[in-house]
């Protein structure tokens, strides 16, 4: 049965979930600077839980590239501001915090209980990240990302993208399971340190993934993917992105993470509909 643990909870990915992103940043690349008050945070988590997502993915640092530099500090603040809410109006929901430091992930584990750590970096960006996530239980999201955001787009290069993806999902793997920890969901990583054609060739060969024997997360939500290709703009990638998000879930993939919740959990009930 494929689930993740979250604390005394079993969270079921038996039928896909929709993540749904809250990013409390000024500067993220499709809703930078939209939920920064109160207010707008309390009005897109009940978006967010209305339209049907399962899982609240929080994002308070840009990984877009050329981001402002987020403190640890900073991002702290403005995760537990954020988390806090979710905690207060929407206990039952499961929240994820994205963020590649073990710091942050320890602290707002340990003040405002068990999260999913959403980790862009796959444990590069700071070597603590594995051992702190195996400590604590929680599940980890193992994104595959080649350099950081500040230089993954400048000229990525691979012989073999789906090959050398799963070479670095094997060595993580390897690494997290001789901590004794298992909690693990797998992210291909599209749009980190990928061309336009890299990402469609993981797209395409998404299925191998599922053999690690791991939930596979997907996130292609408005992305350059997505509106580079079709020579339109963020704000007109909706359909590029549940067209992407159904071919997803054809394919294998367990969680979707989103920005348009309404529509990907639209795209699930249909896939659902159709293998009956």
């Amino acid at each position: 049965m494929m689930e993740i643990v979250l604390g005394d909870k079993k969270v079921s990915l038996e039928r896909p979930v929709v993540m749904g992103i809250l990013n409390v940043t000024p500067d993220s690349f499709y809703d930078g600077g939209k939920y920064l008050s109160e207010i707008g945070v309390i009005k897109r988590i009940d978006e967010i839980v209305e339209q049907g997502a399962g899982i609240i993915d929080v994002g308070a640092y840009s990984t877009r590239p050329g981001a402002a530099f987020v403190s640890e500090e900073e991002e702290l603040s403005r995760l537990s501001f954020a988390v806090e809410l979710v905690r207060k109006y929407h206990p039952e929901v499961p929240v994820s915090i994205d963020t590649f430091r073990s710091g942050v992930a320890k602290e707002i584990n340990h003040c405002l209980g068990p999260v999913i750590v959403n980790d862009i970096s796959g444990g590069t960006m700071d070597d603590r990240m594995f051992e702190t996530v195996a400590g604590m239980g929680v599940p980890y999201i193992l994104m595959h990302i080649q350099g950081t955001p500040q230089d993954m787009q400048v000229n990525p290069r691979y012989d073999d993208v789906v090959r050398e993806v799963g070479e670095f999902f094997t060595e993580r793997i390897a690494r997290l399971n001789a901590l004794g920890f298992n909690n693990i969901i797998l992210d291909q990583g599209f749009g980190f340190g990928k061309t336009v054609a890299h990402n469609y060739q993981l797209m395409d060969k998404m299925e191998s993934f599922l053999d690690f024997g791991y939930p596979l997360l997907v996130g292609i939500s408005r992305k350059t993917m997505i509106w580079r290709l079709l020579d339109i703009t963020p704000k007109e990638a909706l359909n590029g992105t549940t067209v992407l998000n159904t071919i997803s879930l054809i394919k294998g993939a367990h969680i979707l993470r989103v920005h348009d919740v309404r529509e990907a959990v639209e795209a699930v009930k249909i896939v659902e509909a159709m293998r009956g």
